[in-house]
């Protein structure tokens, strides 16, 4: 029997049309942000918001295999150290999906989606993945000034600045390799919207490349100049694609921007 394939995003399901699989858009330069219909898998999918404590949550897709969900800025991802029993992404979602398991994460003043395994066989799988380079990820950032030229690369190994934890700093000599893609998408007065394709996931990659660059991302606190020009950090998660762990099929998930 054929699947039927379906679409996921913030706004809702739609009926998808052919696409080239993940792998293909992962090779690509930059994936265009244009509204489109992506494959995903047949699931049953849960749009709702989720009020706690904090800032709310809201459930994107969900089956038997993964859960994709949007965190709000401001919300941490995952308790660091010393921090457990702090209110986080992953112990909510844990509430209502005990199986769930972290594969990746965002940092907390980053808004945007977060891929969710269900057991442990498809958390190392999706594991797996990140680490090939399957899964390509895809991020709007408006940044400071305005960004000579339409695209480029950065490639700038990072490394930790342990003076003064959590910053990361560039180091061509010990650090990591690192490589960001990006693009304008619009120009403002005084700053410029940016999509961002990071190759690799360092640490506060983009944030350190976009820093480096000589354009920091506005309202970032810990690399932008003050006075900030923000209230929150503008960073945001707003696409994945990937192979469904369970079916082979290709997903995509889009959640546009707030800012």
């Amino acid at each position: 029997m054929s699947a039927v394939f379906m679409a996921a995003s913030c706004g809702g399901l739609k009926r998808a049309r052919n696409v080239p699989p993940p792998a293909a858009r992962v090779k690509r330069f930059l994936v265009p942000l244009s509204p489109g219909v992506h494959k995903c898998v047949p699931a049953v999918h849960v749009l709702c918001w989720c009020h706690d404590t904090g800032p709310a949550m809201k459930v994107v897709h969900i089956d038997d295999a993964i859960v994709v969900v949007h965190k709000p800025a401001g919300l941490l991802a995952v308790p660091g150290r010393g921090e457990a029993g702090r209110d986080n992404l992953a112990a909510r979602v844990q509430v209502r999906h005990a199986d769930a398991l972290v594969v990746h994460r965002l940092d907390m003043a980053t808004s945007g989606l977060m891929l969710f395994a269900r057991g442990a066989a498809v958390q190392r799988q999706l594991g797996m993945a990140f680490a090939r380079g399957e899964v390509a990820k895809t991020y709007v950032a408006v940044v400071e000034g305005a960004v000579d030229g339409e695209l480029g690369t950065i490639e700038a190994a990072l490394a930790a600045d342990w003076p003064n934890r959590p910053r990361q700093v560039v180091d061509l000599r010990l650090g990591k390799p690192s490589l960001t893609h990006w693009r304008v998408l619009e120009r403002y007065t005084d700053s410029t919207r940016l999509q961002l394709q990071p190759v690799t996931g360092r640490t506060h990659q983009l944030r350190v490349h976009l820093q480096w660059l000589g354009h920091p991302i506005r309202g970032d606190a810990l690399y932008a100049p003050l006075p900030l020009r923000s209230d929150r950090l503008l960073l945001h998660a707003c696409r994945l694609a990937f192979t469904h762990p369970q079916t082979g099929g290709a997903c995509t998930f889009d959640c546009p921007a707030e800012f």
